[in-house]
């Protein structure tokens, strides 16, 4: 029955080819590129139908047709890619053919040894299977050039094109079928063997419909992500067909050690393939290979473009800083996998900022010198890290490298952000899975980014200038009730002047007036001396104070409440307020306090430099993310206490910098925060004011 259907179909698929190749070469478009090679893939159908119909399929003049016929459709493939005429854009395409081709063409090589070598059972079955792997495979690939072909056509000649693409699609995805089972099932399929002359006669119809267009201009633009996907494809498929071939070649050694020297290497290559298909230092040289020789360009604008706006408005969470958002806009470009951000501090020099993803990296103190902050500036360059290993230098920066940059291997490039000429800040890029060497076009691409990212980054700022603004107008509304207060706390004393005046005889009346008065005075004292702590007269109070005695006195003050241990006790008379540090000093270690555990002490440690007199304020609680104390430690009226100001932190550090203090903070999330307050000592304080005035006269 199925030798009689086979009969048949071959009759009819002869026949539509032929109707199918008359009906093109009279009324199809004559200016279309692939119009030759479909007739001639037609007229080879055709051939190759009546050879199946004469003396059946397995024969081998059916064989060699279908070898011939099978080239004939990879040609119309090929053809179909230069439908608009220009033929430079098919050397991408060129080489996928090729392969295709020589695989098809090694069904001859194997049609030879099954005649004259495959004189065992074993060997003709492994040459069978070999006939069948090298078929899914040419159909596998032609069917990746099909989807390209058709992904990246014009979506206006779509409607023409897909007749043809869907034609081919057909037939190769069918052959793909058909030669997975015969290969599973070491025979060819009968039902499946019997329907290829009627596959023939069905995809004949839709090609001499394709055969005329409407328009002529087929931009072919093959998607990146696909052609990225289709090589990983072709890798992991070369891969499979590899070990298929091995794995049957040791089967057919002799009794048990061939097959269990065949599970065993089954079971290696299976545990390789999931260890190194799936790796990322894989998939970034597929990325970089198809780059470099299938497309012009190295970048896909328009997609990374997307991603960027993306990634910077809302990215995979919108409540991530802005900074990190910065950093993985900029990585994502370059396919690093981790970045960091240093942004100007309070002194104008560069600190970390922000990191994503490089959590275990080391970063000091001043990551980098002024000297090359002042080169990026002035020059803008991306530095590319390798050439300065490497010696190769272009505006002298091989000098001004830092250390930790050139001992840290993962650093790749520098990217400054420049906005109007001025440093925003620079992002540290680490190096991606698959290193390579910056180009001109990594330089362009990179430098408008980075101009973009550091007007988002300016913008912020002057965002949060506007708001801190807004939040002083509130402190202003708020201190005008605190005049309201005490306007009113005049009125009573006014009042009890003008009883006095009345009832200054009466005892009872006396001990309250007093009683009023010494309140009275002692809520004014108290209130005045906080608004005016920030006036000029901050610096009327400083005098020699003993750093020891503060910190006993506050180590007294929370005995009983919270253990506040001294390490070191180097007394230093340093030039300040007494009552402002102690005050200063006590918020932090209040707040020292709150974010360590109820038995966890707070360290005091006092010690002199020769210059100043510091006392550092340690604890081992939560600590703080680079972003909390760039953009909110500081930062006045955000307080998580229902009515509270939130100036404890901010108060601390104005009350030091009135006395001519300074405040510094390190802090790590999970390990502890230090805060370091350091004065003047009283001995060497008029030298530093008379060396700060003459360095302030210089600049002037």
């Amino acid at each position: 029955m199925w030798s009689l259907a086979s009969f048949l179909f071959g009759l009819i698929g002869a026949g539509a080819c032929v109707v199918a190749a008359v009906w093109i070469l009279t009324r199809g478009d004559r200016d279309r590129s692939d119009r030759m090679a479909v007739i001639g893939a037609l007229g080879l159908s055709t051939l190759w139908c009546v050879i199946i119909a004469s003396i059946g399929a397995d024969s081998l003049p059916a064989n060699i047709a279908e070898v011939v016929r099978n080239l004939g459709w990879l040609f119309v493939v090929y053809r179909l890619f230069a439908n608009d005429g220009r033929h430079e854009s098919l050397r991408p395409i060129r080489p996928v053919v090729a392969v295709l081709a020589f695989v098809e063409l090694l069904q001859l090589a194997l049609l030879v040894v099954a005649i004259r070598f495959a004189i065992t059972d074993q060997l003709a079955a492994l040459t069978f299977q070999l006939m069948s792997m090298f078929r899914i495979m040419a159909a596998v690939g032609a069917l990746v050039l099909l989807h390209n072909l058709y992904v990246g056509a014009v979506k206006g000649v779509r409607p023409i094109l897909r007749w043809s693409a869907a034609a081919l699609a057909v037939f190769w995805g069918f052959e793909l079928n058909f030669y997975t089972v015969a290969y599973l099932s070491r025979d060819y399929p009968a039902e499946l063997d019997a329907v290829r002359g009627l596959l023939i006669a069905c995809i004949a119809i839709p090609l001499a419909i394709g055969s005329k267009r409407s328009a002529a201009d087929i931009r072919i633009r093959p998607s990146r992500s696909v052609t990225f996907q289709s090589l990983s494809l072709l890798i992991i498929a070369s891969y499979l067909l590899l070990m298929v071939v091995i794995a049957q070649s040791l089967a057919m050694l002799d009794g048990g050690i061939g097959r269990l020297t065949q599970v065993g290497f089954t079971f290696a290559a299976s545990i390789v393939a999931l260890l190194w298909l799936p790796s990322q230092r894989l998939r970034g040289w597929v990325k970089v290979t198809a780059v470099k020789h299938l497309f012009q360009h190295r970048y896909d604008y328009r997609a990374e473009w997307l991603r960027f706006t993306r990634t910077v408005s809302q990215g995979d969470d919108a409540s991530r800083p802005l900074q990190e958002r910065v950093i993985q806009a900029m990585a994502d470009i370059t396919d690093s996998p981790s970045g960091l951000l240093l942004m100007p501090g309070e002194t104008a020099a560069l600190e970390l900022a922000a990191a994503w993803n490089w959590n275990d990296i080391e970063v000091p103190a001043g990551p980098i010198p002024q000297v090359l902050v002042d080169l990026f500036e002035s020059n803008g360059f991306i530095l590319d890290v390798d050439d300065v290993r490497a010696g190769r230098d272009q505006h002298g920066e091989s000098a001004m490298i830092p250390q930790w940059i050139r001992e840290e291997e993962n650093v790749w490039a520098i990217v400054p952000l420049l906005h109007f000429d001025r440093l925003t800040g620079v992002i540290v890029l680490a190096r991606p899975a698959a290193p390579r060497r910056l180009d001109w076009e990594d330089f362009d691409l990179l430098g408008v980014v980075g101009q973009q990212l550091a007007s988002y980054l300016a913008e912020q700022s002057g965002q949060q200038a506007l708001m801190e603004s807004a939040r002083f107008d509130e402190f202003n509304r708020r201190i005008a009730f605190v005049m309201h207060d005490i306007k009113n706390l005049a009125s009573q004393l006014s009042l009890l002047a003008r009883n006095a005046e009345k009832h200054a005889e009466n005892p009872e009346f006396r001990a309250d007036m007093l009683v009023t008065l010494r309140n009275s005075a002692d809520k004014l004292n108290t209130l005045l001396a906080r608004l005016n702590r920030y006036g000029a007269g901050g610096d009327k109070k400083r005098e020699p104070t003993s750093l020891l005695d503060i910190a006993q006195r506050i180590i007294a003050q929370y005995e009983g409440q919270h253990p506040v241990s001294m390490i070191r006790n180097d007394d230093s008379q340093v030039l300040a307020d007494a009552e402002g540090v102690e005050q200063a000093l006590v918020h932090i270690v209040h707040n020292a306090i709150e974010a360590s555990d109820t038995d966890t002490p707070v360290y005091l440690d006092l010690y002199c430099d020769g210059v100043r007199g510091c006392i550092e304020v340690v604890d081992s609680g939560s600590g703080m993310s680079p972003d909390f104390i760039r953009n909110g430690l500081f930062k006045p009226f955000v307080s998580s206490k229902n009515g509270g100001f939130g100036i404890g932190a901010f108060e601390a550090r104005e009350i030091i910098r009135a006395m001519g203090g300074r405040l510094d903070v390190e802090s790590r999330e999970g390990l502890g925060t230090r805060f370091t307050a350091s004065f003047p000592l009283s001995a060497v304080a008029g030298y530093l004011s008379e060396t700060h005035s003459l360095k302030n006269a210089e600049v002037a």
